[in-house]
């Protein structure tokens, strides 16, 4: 079980979404809630994951927030500081925008993007090594669930990325996402049982590999929407969510940071 001192996180997932009015929106909405019912910044932490071409100008309209948003990038180079690398962005250009987070290996990047434990290793050291702080997504897919090798699959994606994690850096700059690939965008959701068992089996892995096992935040993600928060934010194991569709919207959105700033 997790230690009892985690605060939760609670990350929107923008992919390749919105264009740029819905989105000025999307935030204008959002700010006005946090506002209307403001939600403590030690209850939670909250923060969105725009495209990259937004990722200064969303952290700009957050600023005048009721609370602090962080504002997250969707991935990182394997390639580290500056040179001819077209179409690249490296983790010490977004340290010097004040892009202080990023997701690494999520399902969509690696199924169709071809990242592979090599690129992810690269990416995942030059974020740390940068001081951002990494959202590091596992997940298996249906098939290898339904063939009974979630756990196995889920722990050596972990496992993959201890060679490169200091013990500090598992310390203060890791997080772990995990998504069941089966429930991502398909209105499909792990059972809040399911997911607290995978998350418990991930803390259990995560305190073999390192000391701050029971200390590190496991948020789940997969279809979590409103109607589905609060239940999944009682699991003990589950301590946020990284959110797909569902923050798109500000009002659902909002639900889901209020569901797990309440749970704790």
């Amino acid at each position: 079980m997790s230690g009892t001192t985690i605060t939760p996180w609670v990350v929107g997932n923008w992919k390749m979404n919105p264009m740029r009015a819905n989105a000025n929106q999307l935030i204008e909405e959002f700010k006005q809630l946090l506002q209307q019912n403001q939600i403590a910044d030690e209850s939670c932490h909250v923060g969105v994951a725009p495209v990259s071409i937004a990722l200064t100008t969303v952290q700009a309209q957050l600023q005048d927030a009721a609370r602090t948003v962080y504002t997250v990038a969707q991935d990182v180079s394997r390639v580290a500081g500056t040179g001819a690398y077209t179409g690249e962005v490296s983790a010490e250009l977004l340290k010097d925008s004040q892009i202080n987070f990023v997701l690494v290996g999520h399902s969509e990047r690696r199924d169709i993007f071809g990242d592979n434990v090599e690129i992810l290793k690269a990416k995942l050291q030059n974020a740390l090594n940068a001081g951002l702080t990494v959202i590091y997504c596992v997940g298996e897919s249906l098939e290898q669930r339904e063939q009974g090798h979630a756990e196995q699959v889920v722990l050596q994606q972990i496992c993959d990325i201890a060679p490169v994690v200091t013990a500090e850096q598992w310390q203060n700059q890791v997080v772990i996402a995990y998504e069941p690939i089966w429930a991502i965008g398909t209105g499909k959701t792990a059972s809040p049982q399911d997911a607290q068992a995978m998350h418990a089996k991930i803390r259990e892995g995560l305190c073999q590999l390192t000391s701050a096992g029971s200390d590190i935040a496991i948020l789940y993600g997969g279809s979590v929407k409103a109607e589905n928060a609060v239940e999944l934010a009682a699991c003990p194991d589950i301590n946020g969510a990284l959110v797909g569709g569902a923050s798109l919207n500000a009002a659902s959105f909002y639900q889901i940071v209020q569901a797990f700033a309440q749970s704790k």
